[in-house]
C-alpha cells in the first residue's frame, strides 16, 4: 500500500500534520481490502492521505464484528458506559492539537471553527453521560387498572448502528452520533466521508484509549457506493447526514428493510435582522451565521432579510465587516474564514454567483476566487436582488454566498424564510424576546435562534436538533437523540384478576362493571 500520509520530501506542498505511524495504527483494524483512495487537503490541494476502502464483504465482516463486541457492551451497567464518554471528553480536550490539525486539513476550515467541532464533541459527552442514565432507565407507565397492573417501559439497545458522515464537519459527524447510540448500548458502523476519514480514525483511536471495547466500533472507508450504500444496507438503524437527494435514497433503502433512520438534510436558512435589532451585536454575529466554516455547514444562513428601517445602517456595518475578513489556509488562529473542501465546491458555488449575476442580481462584496490565499478559497459574497430565476435563490450553495432582501415587515420577513423546501435552522435579531419567540413560532425550522445564528440551538444539546420539510426526519441531541437508538419494550404485570376473564360474570356484566369502573377513574382524573 502507498504512504498513508503524504511526504513533503516528495511533494513540497504536503505536510506532516500527523506521524505516519500513528494513521497506519489507525488503519490496523479496518476492514479494507477495495482499491486505495488518495484525498488531498484543501489548504494546498496537495495530495493528504491514500488509503484502502472498505468493499460492500467488508461492511459485512465490520457488522458482524461489532455485533459480536456488543455482546458484552451491552451487558455492562449504564453508569459504566457513561464513564467512558466523561473519559473521551478529557481526551478530545487534551489531544485537541492534533484533531484541530486533521478537521483543518481535511476540510479547509480556519482553526477557530474547527475547535467548534473540539467543543461540540466535549459538550455531547458530558451531556449524555450525565443525563443519559436516567432517560435509559426503566420507567414507571400507568396500567391497564390501577393496583392490579404494574407497567413499566424498558429501553433496549437497537444492535448495530450504521453512522454515515459527511466531510464537513469531520470530528463533530463522526462522533457526536456514535456517542448516544454505544451509550445505549449498541455497537457502531461508522463510514466517514473518504475526505473526513483521518479525523475520524483519530477520533475513534480515542475512543478505544477512553475505555471502548476492541471492535465495538468499526471504522469501513470509501465512497457512498459501494461502502455507505452497504452500511444502509446491513446495520440495525441507519444515522445519516448529508444531501437531501442522497437522503431520501436512504430513507427508502432502511423502509424496504423495516429498519429505523435519522436524517439531517440540507438547508436554506434565513437569518432576520428586525427593525429593533441591536446592530452592535447583529453585524459579528450574522457575519458568523453566513461564514462559519466558509458556509459549508448545514445550518449556516444563505438568505439574509433585513428590516428597510435599518438596512442602510446595518448594511453599511456588515458590508464593512465581510470586506475585512482576514482569509487563510493556515494552521493557525489568525483566520476568519478557511477554504471550500475542493474543485468541485468552488466551481458551485462560483457558478451560483455568476449565473445570479447574469440574471440581474448585483454583488455588493465579495464574490471572487481567491488562489492567492488558496487553490479552493472564494471570498465571503453578499449579494442583493437575487429572484427565483437564480440557482442561488432556492438551491443550498453551502459556501460563503448570502443573499441580502429587504423587507417592510416582520410578516414578509417570516414569508421569505418559509418559501423554501427547507427547513432546518433560522435566525431572529430583535431586542424584544417576547417578539423574537413569537417570530420563532412562526418558523417552519426545526431549530430558531433568537440573538444568535445557530451555535445557541446547536451548543443546546438536551434539546433536539434536526430538521422541517426537506431537511430531514428524526433528531440528534436529546431524549430523542438517544431513544431513538433503543427500541421501547413495556412489560405489564397482572396481579390478582385476569382482565377479560373474570370468574362467574357473564360478558354483559362484565361490560357494564367495566363501563361503571371506567366512568370512576375518569371523574377522579387518573390518567
Amino acid at each position: 500500500m502507498p504512504d498513508v500520509i503524504a511526504d513533503p520530501e516528495t511533494d513540497p506542498r504536503a505536510t506532516y500534520a500527523v506521524d505516519p505511524a500513528r494513521v497506519r495504527s489507525w488503519l490496523r483494524d479496518v476492514v479494507a481490502s477495495g482499491p486505495p483512495v488518495t484525498t488531498t487537503t484543501p489548504m494546498t490541494g496537495a495530495p493528504l492521505a491514500t488509503f484502502p476502502t472498505s468493499t460492500a464483504d467488508d461492511v459485512t465482516v465490520a457488522v458482524d464484528r461489532a455485533r459480536a463486541a456488543r455482546r458484552r457492551w451491552s451487558s455492562l451497567p449504564v453508569a459504566d458506559r457513561a464513564r467512558v464518554l466523561l473519559d473521551l471528553h478529557d481526551l478530545v480536550l487534551d489531544r485537541q492539537g492534533e484533531l484541530l490539525d486533521l478537521v483543518q486539513l481535511e476540510s479547509g476550515k480556519a482553526r477557530a471553527h474547527a475547535f467548534e467541532e473540539v467543543a461540540d464533541v466535549a459538550i455531547v459527552c458530558r451531556h449524555y453521560a450525565r443525563r443519559g442514565p436516567a432517560l435509559l432507565a426503566p420507567q414507571r407507565r400507568p396500567g391497564a387498572l390501577p393496583v392490579l397492573t404494574r407497567t413499566t417501559e424498558h429501553h433496549r439497545p437497537k444492535g448495530v448502528v450504521g453512522v454515515v458522515a459527511p466531510w464537513n464537519y469531520p470530528l463533530t459527524l463522526a462522533v457526536t452520533d456514535a456517542l448516544p447510540a454505544l451509550l445505549a448500548g449498541n455497537a457502531v458502523v461508522l463510514r466517514p466521508d473518504p475526505q473526513g476519514s483521518l479525523t475520524a480514525l483519530a477520533a475513534v483511536a480515542l475512543l478505544v484509549e477512553a475505555g471502548v471495547p476492541d471492535g465495538l466500533v468499526q471504522v469501513v472507508l470509501g465512497p457512498g457506493d459501494p461502502t455507505g450504500a452497504a452500511v444502509v444496507g446491513r446495520t440495525d438503524y441507519v444515522c445519516f447526514t448529508g444531501s437531501t437527494p442522497t437522503g431520501r435514497t436512504v430513507a427508502e433503502a432502511a423502509g424496504r428493510r423495516l429498519v429505523g433512520a435519522s436524517l439531517e438534510l440540507g438547508g436554506k436558512n434565513t437569518v432576520y435582522v428586525a427593525d429593533d435589532a441591536d446592530l452592535r451585536r447583529a453585524v459579528p454575529g450574522v457575519l458568523h451565521a453566513c461564514f462559519a466554516s466558509a458556509g459549508q455547514l448545514c445550518v449556516s444562513a444563505e438568505r439574509l432579510a433585513v428590516h428597510e428601517a435599518v438596512a442602510d445602517e446595518f448594511l453599511g456595518r456588515f458590508l464593512d465587516a465581510v470586506a475585512r475578513m482576514r482569509l487563510s489556509t493556515d494552521l493557525t488562529w489568525d483566520a476568519d474564514m478557511g477554504s471550500l473542501v475542493g474543485e468541485a465546491q468552488r466551481d458551485r458555488v462560483l457558478g451560483h454567483v455568476e449565473d445570479a449575476v447574469a440574471k440581474g442580481a448585483r454583488v455588493l462584496t465579495g464574490g471572487r476566487a481567491r488562489p492567492d490565499v488558496g487553490p479552493y478559497v472564494v471570498e465571503p459574497t453578499v449579494l442583493e436582488g437575487v429572484t427565483s430565476a437564480m440557482a442561488c435563490r432556492d438551491e443550498e450553495t453551502f459556501g460563503p454566498v448570502v443573499a441580502v432582501t429587504r423587507v417592510s415587515s416582520d410578516e414578509a420577513a417570516v414569508a421569505l424564510a418559509n418559501d423554501t423546501e427547507y427547513g432546518l435552522n433560522a435566525s431572529v435579531w430583535t431586542r424584544d424576546v417576547r417578539r423574537g419567540r413569537s417570530l420563532a413560532a412562526r418558523l417552519d425550522a426545526g431549530t430558531v435562534n433568537v440573538n444568535e445564528g445557530y451555535a445557541a440551538a446547536w451548543g443546546s444539546v438536551g434539546a433536539p436538533m434536526g430538521g422541517m420539510k426537506a431537511s430531514g426526519l428524526g433528531r440528534r441531541h436529546g431524549r430523542e437523540g438517544l431513544l431513538k437508538y433503543t427500541e421501547s419494550q413495556t412489560v405489564a404485570v397482572q396481579r390478582g384478576v385476569n382482565i377479560a376473564d373474570l370468574p362467574g360474570l357473564s360478558g354483559s356484566r362484565y361490560a357494564a362493571g367495566m363501563t361503571r369502573a371506567l366512568r370512576v377513574l375518569r371523574g377522579i382524573g387518573l390518567p
